[in-house]
């Protein structure tokens, strides 16, 4: 399923298809990004002007391990690109198309899918189109795909980072107590007296 989701608001942009090479992948792309390109509110000229400059492109790009070459001419930057780390992604053609469009793209590292928040939206339009049922044909599973891509922008969820995990982690942390601010940290708060009390440890007794 070819599939643009935008984080912020939930939206989707999705077609399921038989096949995926870059032969249909990248054309449905190009269309479908020229027309969220297109919904952009227009910059002031001021801005343009500010924005087109070389170090805007290359602050987006700052922190990056590869940057891909920008063009000589380059248009104000208006949207993030998320994308999965594969070859195919990478072509000169692909990329330049994307710089001119306006559009920086960053790309997943190896086994990072689960950073890249489409194919977590992905997973929730097939369950709820699948869930309970069989399809018989590749139509019929593509259909139902499609009805579920609807269904989902009738009411869209937008995503955030985080979630569960980043709760469970927000908890432990608060749990913890640091020590004289080294890395080190303990689970219960430590005595803030002049004297600490005695303690043994494995036949160890110190004190203050």
């Amino acid at each position: 399923m070819l599939t643009l989701f935008r984080p912020a608001t939930g939206e989707v942009r999705a077609t399921p298809v038989e096949r995926t090479p870059n032969v249909v992948l990248h054309p449905w792309l190009e269309g479908e990004l020229a027309a969220i390109v297109a919904t952009l509110p227009e910059l002031p000229a001021a801005m343009v002007a500010e924005r087109a400059a070389r170090a805007t492109w290359e602050g987006w790009q700052a922190g990056l391990s590869v940057r891909p070459t920008l063009l000589a001419a380059l248009p104000p930057p208006r949207m993030l690109l998320i994308l999965d780390k594969l070859t195919g992604h990478k072509t000169p053609a692909w990329v330049c198309w994307l710089f001119a469009h306006g559009i920086m793209p960053l790309y997943t590292p190896l086994a990072g899918s689960w950073l890249n928040m489409a194919e977590s939206v992905q997973r929730i339009l097939v369950q709820r189109a699948l869930k309970g049922q069989h399809p018989e044909t590749a139509t019929l599973a593509m259909r139902w795909l499609a009805e579920a891509v609807v269904g989902w922008n009738a009411d869209p969820t937008a995503f955030v980072w985080g979630g569960k995990r980043a709760a469970r982690r927000t908890r432990a942390r608060e749990r913890r107590h640091a020590l004289g601010g080294s890395g080190a940290y303990s689970r219960r708060p430590i005595g803030r007296g002049r004297r600490a009390a005695a303690c043994t440890c494995k036949g160890y007794v110190h004190d203050k």
